[in-house]
């Protein structure tokens, strides 16, 4: 393994600020995987944190093949995450909303420069991200319906579900659209959670990303076949469940839980006088596969999303 700094940028009153990475193997550039852009990730950095130890056994083991590198950069933005701030603390700005960068720009768009201009010509790209919305997903791998990935190439992953989107105008600017631009076949992974770590949808996600490197020939590592096949569904097939009232959210179903027609998914209850504002109700027999997990919520929020 070899420690090193990606990209550094002189800080005026503190330390300097560094985005490190993890390099495993030799060779050409083979495998790309980054952590956190938002101070909130958590489980996304404890995900690389793991698979930093387990490719560390790999190569002690020597089940790297030769001629593969491998670079797995935690976290993008350590400044946000010393105090828990999803955003950039100063502007709050999103790192991932300014690729491919400009070294010459606001502090943000110099980080994503510093960062891009290293791994831009990985052949495969994984990103760690979160959602936009506070919530629970079931874990799956995210990519753009118009980009150069592919879903055969997902399916390496052997996860349950392939999540494909349509290309909207932000996602132009983040770093899962330009590692496509520049040729990086790229993947979004989604685990269960952001802001705190669960251990099992960690592991999942270790054990997918193993899974992938075996089947492309980067690493040697045994496995059981997979025996289920990935759903491939698209976003927009999703139903969304939203509220029409604003308050204390009351989540009766669990993320991935099967409900039939009529199930009641939530209460939406009045903060002073604990009445039921309203129940949300399952549209039709499904999964549930995003649930919001914030106590508060807004009205005309969606609060679930299933498949």
């Amino acid at each position: 393994m070899k420690k090193k700094i990606v990209y550094e940028q002189k800080g005026l009153y503190r330390d300097n600020f560094r985005v490190t990475g993890y390099e495993f193997g030799k060779g050409k550039k083979s495998v790309c995987i980054v952590g956190t852009m938002r101070g909130n990730e958590v489980q996304q950095l404890y995900c690389c944190s793991q698979l930093i130890k387990k490719f560390k056994q790999l190569e002690s083991e020597g089940r790297i093949t030769p001629g593969h590198k491998i670079l797995i950069i935690p976290s993008c933005n350590p400044y946000s995450m010393n105090i828990q701030k999803r955003f950039w603390p100063i502007d709050n700005s999103d790192i991932n909303r300014m690729f491919p960068g400009y070294d010459l720009g606001e502090t943000t768009q110099r980080i994503a420069d510093g960062v891009f201009k290293n791994i831009m010509d990985y052949k495969y790209g994984i990103q760690f991200t979160s959602f936009y919305m506070p919530g629970e997903f079931m874990p799956h791998i995210r990519m753009m319906g118009e980009g150069y990935s592919t879903v055969e190439t997902a399916l390496n992953f052997e996860m349950p579900y392939i999540v494909i989107r349509d290309v909207r105008p932000y996602d132009t600017a983040t770093l899962n659209y330009n590692w496509q631009v520049w040729e990086t076949q790229a993947f979004s992974f989604y685990t269960t959670s952001t802001t705190t770590i669960n251990r099992n949808s960690a592991g999942q996600s270790v054990l997918s990303i193993m899974k992938f490197l075996s089947s492309l020939g980067i690493i040697k590592y045994q496995h059981s076949e997979n025996t289920r096949e990935a759903k491939v569904v698209n976003d927009t097939e999703m139903v969304s469940v939203r509220t029409a009232k604003s308050g204390l959210f009351e989540s009766l179903v669990k993320v991935g839980e099967d409900v039939v027609e009529g199930t009641p998914l939530a209460n939406i209850v009045n903060p002073y006088d604990g009445e039921i504002m309203e129940t949300l109700y399952a549209p039709g027999d499904s999964k549930v596969f995003f649930m919001h997990t914030d106590p508060l919520t807004y009205a005309n929020t969606a609060v679930f999303k299933l498949v």
